[in-house]
């Protein structure tokens, strides 16, 4: 199976991305609700959930494991991948290269959690492959409880994301990434604010084209993974509001296992 892990209810973005992409392949995903958000903890605690997250996953049958976590893929990737013998998909390099593919004028934002932006992962990477690039960052720690809290629509969200764009606005920005697998959530809203002409980069987009790409070219790899519709649900806490945002998000029923840490 297609392994998926996020903190909690955001790395669905990314599972929405397989549905479409890569319809065919069976889904198993782990949301961390529990411990939700993962973007105000220090990088020993990201690194600690990370692994746990990922053996709960390659426990109940993974073979492939997707970051479905900024936070996580910033503070934990190389982590994992020394201690994990198996293709392991994050989600900040492809969505840097998107980026700046996109950028008309080499000007990007980057909006995510404390963690992510105060990691400069996106900084160090969009540097390193364009040095005249200039990037800004925000962090906004509140989007990830709004959108937990279901919450996609009310003013109060509205006018918090506003003003969390407006240093972009003001810098200017052509490009935006969304850092937080949480924020296509609120993609239109963000959309709104910051003008068509701004273009948003989604990182579960981005990281599953790149699992596409992978498995066009590891054909061995991609026929050993189950193919059907069986998705599998686990989250460290059931609980209804994470079942009722998935349905809405998902567009089909799901069932939730509840899985101890």
């Amino acid at each position: 199976m297609i392994g998926v892990f996020d903190s909690g209810i955001g790395g669905l973005t990314v599972v929405k991305k397989i549905f479409e992409f890569l319809p065919e392949y069976q889904v198993l995903y782990f949301g961390d609700t529990a411990r939700t958000p993962y973007g105000n903890r220090g990088k020993e605690v990201v690194k600690k959930y990370a692994l746990e997250a990922a053996e709960i996953l390659i426990k109940n049958g993974a073979k492939i494991i997707v970051i479905a976590c900024n936070t996580a893929s910033a503070l934990a990737a190389d982590f994992l991948r020394e201690k994990i013998k198996m293709p392991i998909f994050e989600v900040v390099t492809p969505t840097v290269d998107k980026a700046l593919q996109v950028t008309r004028r080499q000007r990007i934002g980057v909006i995510g959690t404390r963690a992510t932006v105060n990691s400069k992962i996106y900084e160090k990477l969009i540097k390193a492959r364009d040095k005249k690039a200039q990037v800004f960052q925000n962090s906004a720690p509140l989007l990830v409880p709004l959108v937990e809290e279901g919450w996609l629509n009310k003013p109060e969200t509205k006018m918090i994301i506003k003003k969390y764009l407006l240093p972009f606005k003001l810098q200017q920005v052509d490009t935006l990434i969304l850092a937080c697998t949480h924020y296509p959530f609120l993609h239109q809203i963000i959309q709104q604010k910051m003008g068509r002409q701004v273009k948003l980069i989604n990182p579960g987009e981005e990281t599953i084209l790149s699992l596409k790409n992978f498995l066009n070219q590891h054909p061995k790899i991609a026929q050993s993974l189950p193919k059907n519709n069986q998705h599998r649900f686990l989250v460290s806490d059931a609980n209804d509001k994470f079942r009722q945002l998935a349905v809405n998000w998902l567009g089909q029923k799901i069932k939730l296992e509840e899985v101890k840490i």
